[in-house]
């Protein structure tokens, strides 16, 4: 069974910082690139940031560039998302999901995603 489970979210001050965690099931892991997505109450679901198997390339939405790193263990199948200076704006449930493919490029769209957690809910406050 695949599963991908998200944790860390909560309630911030504008200003602050939060951690979150994706924990994977074993296989699924190691071999893909990874993305965290974020949706806001009417929005769509876009990508925050992305990261290759190896941890060697990643890419960041414009919105979250200098304040959000995205990061992996592939030891622990664990992937991170750390976020400072978080905005009111950031506010979203945040989601982690692998890519479909074994590849080194970085991809953008949901659509390209196969496996996704149940999402954590990461609100700002002014």
């Amino acid at each position: 069974q695949v599963q991908l489970v998200e944790s860390g979210g909560g309630l911030v001050q504008a200003g602050g910082s939060l951690r979150l965690s994706c924990a994977a099931s074993g296989r699924i892991f190691s071999s893909y690139p990874m993305g965290w997505f974020r949706q806001a109450p009417g929005k769509e679901r876009d990508i925050v940031a992305a990261i290759t198997w190896s941890g060697e390339s990643t890419y960041y939405a414009d919105s979250v560039k200098g304040r959000f790193t995205i990061s992996r263990d592939n030891a622990k199948n664990t992937l991170y998302l750390q976020m400072n200076s978080l905005k009111p704006e950031d506010t979203a449930v945040y989601y982690c999901a692998r890519d479909r493919r074994r590849h080194s490029i970085l991809v953008v769209s949901a659509a390209e995603y196969d496996y996704w957690g149940q999402g954590t809910q990461v609100t700002v406050s002014s």
